[in-house]
């Protein structure tokens, strides 16, 4: 019998997708990338499309603008580190130290 493999298809959401993904309100979500603080694939609002990274990322940084306040630029500096903190993890647990 042959093994069956399962490929997960990338996410890619639409700007209002994402909005409605993260509770966050569409503007929000196009206020962010024009700051550079959430990044979009696509020139336009029309066009742009977000990975699953984006998603977690743009939830991350919506609750810490509203559970703690933080100015939108914090909230992206946090979401930065707590994705490093993410990736040292899979590469200790890759190597054996995890």
């Amino acid at each position: 019998a042959g093994k069956h493999v399962f490929v997960e298809k990338p996410l890619c959401l639409t700007l209002d997708e994402l909005s409605r993904a993260c509770a966050g309100e569409r503007e929000w979500v196009v206020e962010h990338v024009r700051e550079g603080l959430l990044a979009a694939a696509g020139a336009e609002p029309a066009g742009w499309r977000f990975s699953s990274r984006d998603l977690s990322r743009a939830r991350q940084m919506l609750r810490l603008e509203r559970d703690f306040d933080a100015v939108p630029e914090l909230a992206a500096l946090v979401a930065d580190l707590l994705e490093e903190v993410e990736d040292l993890r899979a590469r200790l647990y890759r190597a054996g130290c995890g």
